[in-house]
């Protein structure tokens, strides 16, 4: 087989693993004897899910949310790197492929968030859209469930936290601008490279870095308090551009950033070590090796606090880099806290009406 029939084009995962929980497995043991290749880079189709409640809940003491909603599994963006593959398996598909062609979608979010906004004694606290998958992937232009949320968050006035690297968000900014007056929003704009031939292998259907820019700077003009998130930091591939991006970000509005360091956990392992294979063959181990070396010696780490900023040396002289650069190009500024007492629930106007 050669490399052009072998590499899909558009698509992150280059192989479909495996789901760990399922008892089958396909397997190609005859190749000579198909008509056709078993793998093929099919179309995205989309399935649709009607759970019983939307926001999700976490304790883990590393992340700064602690309620999230997720309005779509599954991601068309097809970033190869991206943690929330494994989550993929839960719906009895495939972390690689599968999740970035099986997307799994709530048409009645914005419903159950009203609901649950209206149920005795639910407290407000700030809701982080997504937690896990981005709510603005290309499915959301048709289908505008992150918009339906966001008029939700408005009418209730409920802080919302969101985080995307897609220039769809720039169709909401009525609602965002609306939201920032009353200090109920706040906005983190992806980047981790300006190097474009870089993004369109490892992100291969996002948006470019140099529309992204373009999105903080629209954003931050609109008085939308926006946040650079330069996720993952991956050593050997994109970890020398920080100061770059950090500029490049501040200089069009950001007001902070943050960072996390690659770690493959679970599939992700795997997709990784045969995408970068394929990708870029002649710095596979060095790289490899150098996330290896940021995580003891493994490819992931689990460990609180410790699994998105590594540990050992590499990691340190990333951590280092970071904090010069914010510390240079954006001083001390930081996102204002949203504001949480202005929530008003239906029966909270009722009672108001007495």
């Amino acid at each position: 087989m050669d490399s052009e029939r072998e590499y899909f084009k558009g698509r992150g995962s280059q192989i479909n693993p495996n789901n760990k929980f399922a008892q089958n497995k396909y397997k190609t043991e005859f190749i000579e004897g198909l008509d056709e290749e078993l793998l093929e880079n099919s179309s995205t189709k989309f399935y649709q899910e009607t759970p019983k409640k939307i926001i999700s809940t976490n304790d883990s003491p590393d992340l700064s949310f602690r309620q999230s909603i997720n309005p779509y599994q599954g991601c068309e963006h097809g970033c190869i790197y991206c943690y929330a593959r494994n989550s993929h398996e839960y719906w009895g598909f495939s972390a690689g492929l599968d999740f970035e062609r099986k997307i799994i979608v709530k048409h009645n979010a914005a419903a159950l968030l009203e609901e649950a906004f209206n149920k005795k004694g639910y407290q407000a606290d700030t809701i982080m859209l997504s937690g896990n998958t981005d709510c603005y992937q290309p499915i959301e232009r048709k289908l505008k469930i992150t918009r339906s949320l966001l008029q939700v968050f408005q009418r209730y006035h409920h802080p919302v936290s969101m985080i995307t690297k897609n220039n769809l968000i720039l169709r909401d900014i009525d609602i965002l601008s609306e939201l920032a007056k009353e200090n109920l929003v706040h906005v983190a704009i992806t980047i981790n490279s300006l190097n474009e031939e870089l993004r369109m292998k490892m992100e291969p259907r996002t948006v470019t870095a140099k529309g992204r820019l373009k999105v903080i700077e629209k954003l931050s003009n609109a008085g939308i308090p926006v946040f650079l998130m330069c996720a993952p930091i991956i050593p050997g591939l994109n970890s020398d551009e920080m100061p770059q991006l950090i500029k490049a970000a501040a200089d069009c509005g950001a007001k902070s950033a943050g960072f996390t360091l690659v770690r493959l956990n679970g599939a992700i392992a795997e997709i990784f070590t045969d995408w970068i294979n394929k990708t870029y063959p002649d710095r596979a181990e060095k790289v490899l090796h150098a996330i290896a070396e940021s995580h003891g010696g493994k490819l992931n780490d689990s460990e609180w606090s410790r699994r998105s900023r590594g540990s050992g040396q590499m990691a340190e002289s990333i951590h280092k880099l970071f904090y010069i650069s914010r510390k240079r190009y954006m001083g001390d500024a930081h996102l204002p806290p949203l504001c949480n007492n202005l929530f008003t629930p239906k029966h909270g106007k009722q009672l108001k009406m007495f």
